[in-house]
């Protein structure tokens, strides 16, 4: 394996062709099922939604060592939120910058919108960077110690701020 080069790609799954659709479920499916020892339906239906895009990066033979996708909820009040979910890394390749320049594309890509991730506990201050925070009380999913955060809308701490100071 040689070195990665944190080249993030994304598309849409129909943009996906079907070698890199199945690498980048490999990969989910041997670091959150097999390697968390975590039986449970990883292809879960939201990767088929039109508004759904996946973000990777690849091995130089074009596999996927680093995914990630970003979801958009419709809450009941109407308003849309995005969705941080399934960002893993190859085992061996975790500590490389892979999740940071996936982060970083998903953070430019949501702007300044609200978006909300459910962070493993022990990597809630690694999605600190990206200025998410506590959202709920902490829980246990598939026996591993979950946070939720949120990572406010841009423009509403900007407009809360000027309204405070006028």
């Amino acid at each position: 394996m040689g070195t990665v080069t944190p080249i993030v790609q994304r598309a849409p799954l129909l943009d996906l062709d079907p070698t890199t659709l199945h690498g980048i479920l490999k990969l989910r499916v041997d670091v959150f099922v097999v390697e968390q020892n975590c039986p449970y339906p990883e292809i879960d239906g939201r990767d088929v939604e039109p508004t759904t895009i996946h973000f990777w990066c690849a091995d130089p033979d074009g596999a996927p060592v680093a995914t990630a996708r970003l979801l958009t909820d419709d809450l009941p009040d109407g308003r849309k939120v995005f969705h941080i979910g399934r960002v893993c890394v190859r085992h061996e390749l975790r500590g490389t910058g892979l999740t940071q320049a996936l982060m970083g594309e998903i953070v430019a890509e949501i702007g300044d919108a609200e978006s909300v991730l459910d962070a493993q506990a022990h990597l809630e201050a690694m999605y600190a960077r990206w200025g998410y925070v506590v959202d709920g009380p902490r829980f246990v999913e598939n026996a591993i110690p979950h946070v939720p955060m949120r990572r406010p809308a841009q423009h509403s701490r900007s407009q809360a701020s000027r309204a405070h100071n006028a």
